[in-house]
């Protein structure tokens, strides 16, 4: 990323920063959710590259997204300006990172490699859900205890809301990968048509339809629940 695209990220940045401000929308719970949310998804998006990584593709290595530094992560339009405009108007965001490169064709073994890149994304988040709720089980805290237990247990709920969502098996979102693994030949066709429609459906689904997606947040929310006890 050049000098001159750091600087405008970083102005508009500023500039839809100080209209949250101004709104009084960007309260501090929602200052946690954004400071787990981002390092969560970028580290979902870094796993997808190592993984390729350790089973031979370097496209993502060579694209330098092998990185923590979020500025390589950042699509302009779905991680600031769509979220942003989304907080202003609506009062909850919706948005994504950069795709992290992964070419299929430097896999040592293509068609099941491609599902374990794809799966280890989510993979990831739930380790990281486990994590924060074995840290809050162990302790037995409150997430209204103190700061750094809040964040903690927003880690926790973030990381099961994206592991949930990113198991959708709607492309192009990593579910998707199990099933174009195990779809019949007969039935590309059909798929190839679907699939280039599918972001589309994705995102009304979201935006237009928020509540419809609660059968799969809830019982896996439920779940990291139980799991603290």
């Amino acid at each position: 990323m050049s000098r001159r695209q750091v600087a405008i990220l970083v102005g508009l940045g500023a500039v839809l920063l100080y209209l949250l401000i101004r709104r009084d929308i960007l309260t501090e719970d929602k200052v946690v959710f954004f400071a787990v949310l981002f390092p969560s998804v970028i580290v979902h998006e870094i796993s997808h590259g190592a993984l390729a990584l350790a089973f031979g593709d370097q496209t993502a290595k060579k694209a330098g997204r092998l990185t923590l530094n979020p500025l390589p992560h950042i699509d302009p339009f779905g991680t600031i300006i769509l979220p942003a405009l989304l907080l202003i108007t609506t009062g909850t965001a919706f948005g994504w990172a950069k795709p992290v490169p992964v070419d299929p064709r430097r896999l040592r073994h293509p068609r099941n490699q491609t599902v374990l890149v794809s799966l280890v994304g989510p993979g990831v988040n739930i380790a990281i859900a486990v994590a924060a709720a074995l840290v809050i089980r162990s302790f037995q805290v409150h997430p209204d205890d103190s700061l750094a237990i809040r964040v903690v247990f927003v880690l926790g709920i973030v990381n099961v809301v994206l592991a949930a969502f990113n198991l959708i098996p709607i492309p192009p979102l990593d579910g998707s990968a199990v099933v174009e693994r195990a779809l019949p030949d007969r039935l590309w066709p059909g798929y190839l048509r679907f699939r280039q429609f599918s972001m589309f459906i994705l995102l009304g689904l979201v935006l237009l339809l928020p509540g419809s997606l609660s059968f799969v947040f809830d019982p896996a929310i439920d779940l990291w629940q139980r799991l603290i006890g």
